[in-house]
């Protein structure tokens, strides 16, 4: 059939699946725009208050689902507007396919209005990116751009399409969307030596990263946890690939993780890393990592293997065909002093904060408590961030939505909505501090707009606090520019912006603001006003071992030494 390449677009966003959208309209992008609203009861088309709120929509519905998320912007400002978001799904290795548009063919390289070499500005951060100056090749085109993006390491996918093949016609025929095979390059001869180290390990320990997740093993995980007899810890990406209430569970690892997962991982004598790149923020000094460990490293990305930290065996592969195969060739393990020791680590060292006045931890373990651990949280960077992964209980894959790698303030709120729009039967929190919730609150209107009944918890402490507890701890409390007392009223702006809002200043109110939000049935802002020296612990201090984790008491004890 004959088709515009606008249509041809909107055809192969049904191809693949699609039924939301998230994005801005624009010149360049008006043809793509007209033929959405003639499909509009096929694809629902959200309207973001920013480009940028867009792409973090379509990262965020694409954690929650494990569908591609898509993002449409016009040419020059509008895509420039979607980098950051962009990058966040890069580096947190998302599946999503950006849509823009550009100038005409003629008036490319001519600094002409509005244009802007986005597949060139996009390179780094993407995992492919095309410009498209023939419309006879823009289906196959669009078609390549989603099975990139899920294929192997998923990542993002840039399509830059100029306006006049948005108009030009050819010829379309639909065609079925490819099966995504994750194939990896080991062979039996890996995985006999990863079955060796495992065979010999008495101390092991399994350390999962956000690959568990993107594979969909949590399944395999726990299976192949229980057969090694080992305890879990997780990096911010891999929370909820294994139960958080596991009693082989420990925490997190790394620069905020627990003192049990940190110290548990500095003894073992086998460190299985799942799905994970040994990030700096996990790892420390790089040099005293797992230092007593042989280390296994299971991972789809060969480019991961060595990366930045060197491995005695890997396996590259796929995590949900790797870990069965390795799991039916184990016996049985057991180690019981090992395990039992890591339970005495646990019970000496809990996560523990001062529970005399309202903080972000009861906060956090109140929302754990009324949502049972079944809600989806999204979290922007800061303090807030590591409180939700410490003290909210994740049970499932796809519940905890997060920039990692690229730490972007911002992300949570428009990632939010875009799980909301995934996930419509789950509750979607997004917990921001008050410098994070700044920077895209305009999201808010986007919410109102839809009635998509999100809650936006706001851990308001009038400053920026990770930057502060940095000043506080490494900069002899000179607080340059993190002090945030100023006139701004979030509960006034969100009723401003069409939600509803509550403010909270004491304990007792916390878990009646959330029971009433989530019963609302609509956009709501709850405004938490917390002390500005509320500090997250444990802590590893930049470029130190992980084992040298401390917290607030080991900060008093040194004070109390350093004052005889």
């Amino acid at each position: 059939m004959l088709l515009t390449g606008a249509e041809i677009i909107i055809e192969c966003l049904k191809e693949q699946g699609v039924d939301v959208v998230f994005g801005y309209p624009g010149g360049s992008i008006l043809n793509v725009y007209d033929a959405l609203y003639r499909h509009r009861d096929e694809i629902f088309h959200v309207l973001t208050s920013h480009e940028q709120g867009a792409a973090h929509a379509a990262d965020g519905y694409a954690r929650a689902t494990g569908k591609v998320g898509v993002c449409l912007a016009t040419s020059g400002p509008g895509a420039t507007n979607l980098v950051t978001g962009i990058a966040t799904a890069y580096m947190d290795s998302v599946p999503v396919v950006a849509i823009t548009c550009n100038v005409t063919l003629p008036l490319l390289g001519k600094d002409s209005f509005q244009e802007v070499d986005i597949a060139g500005v996009t390179m780094p951060i993407t995992k492919h990116g095309y410009i498209v100056k023939d419309v006879n090749i823009l289906a196959d085109t669009l078609r390549r751009a989603f099975r990139i993006a899920r294929s192997g390491r998923p990542g993002p996918v840039l399509v830059d399409v100029t306006k006049d093949v948005t108009a030009a016609a050819c010829e379309y025929t639909k065609k079925a969307p490819e099966p995504i095979r994750r194939e990896g390059h080991y062979t039996q001869a890996d995985i006999d030596a990863a079955l060796e180290l495992i065979a010999a390990a008495k101390k092991p320990y399994i350390y999962l990263g956000g690959g568990a997740i993107l594979s969909g093993a949590s399944p395999e995980v726990r299976e192949f946890a229980k057969k090694l007899d080992a305890p879990v810890c997780d990096t911010l990406m891999g929370k909820g690939a294994y139960d958080g209430y596991d009693p082989l569970y420990t925490g997190m690892i790394g620069m905020h993780g627990t003192k049990t997962s940190n110290l548990g991982v500095s003894e073992c004598d086998l460190l299985v890393a799942l799905g994970a790149r040994f990030s700096d923020r996990v790892t420390g000094n790089t040099k005293l990592f797992a230092r007593n460990a042989k280390i296994l490293q299971i991972d789809i990305d060969p480019a991961e293997i060595n990366k930045n930290v060197r491995v005695d065996v890997a396996v590259v592969g796929d995590l949900k065909e790797v870990l069965p195969k390795l799991t039916a060739a184990m016996g049985q393990a057991e180690h019981p002093e090992w395990t039992a020791h890591i339970r005495e680590l646990k019970q000496r060292y809990p996560l523990k904060y001062d529970k005399s006045q309202l903080s972000c931890p009861y906060i956090i373990e109140e929302l754990d408590r009324i949502t049972k651990g079944s809600a989806v949280i999204s979290t922007d960077v800061g303090q807030h961030q590591m409180w939700a992964a410490q003290y909210y209980h994740y049970t499932k894959p796809r519940t905890f939505l997060s920039s990692g790698g690229l730490g972007t303030m911002g992300y949570g709120l428009g990632a939010c909505i875009g799980a909301k729009m995934g996930c419509p039967d789950k509750v979607c929190v997004n917990i921001a501090g008050d410098g994070c919730f700044r920077m895209n609150l305009n999201e808010l209107a986007t919410a109102s707009r839809y009635q998509i009944p999100i809650i936006q918890i706001v851990i308001n402490n009038h400053v920026l606090g990770m930057v502060r507890q940095w000043q506080t701890l490494f900069y002899g409390k000179r607080y340059s520019q993190t002090v945030l007392e100023d006139q701004v009223d979030f509960c006034k702006v969100a009723e401003g912006l069409g939600c509803a809002a509550i403010r909270v200043t004491k304990k007792e109110e916390v878990g009646p603001a959330i029971e009433k939000a989530i019963s609302m049935g609509r956009p709501v802002v709850i405004d938490c006003l917390i002390p500005k020296d509320d500090k997250v612990f444990p802590m590893v201090p930049a470029g130190a071992a992980i084992d040298e984790v401390f917290d607030g008491d080991d900060l008093k004890e040194e004070k109390n030494e350093q004052s005889v």
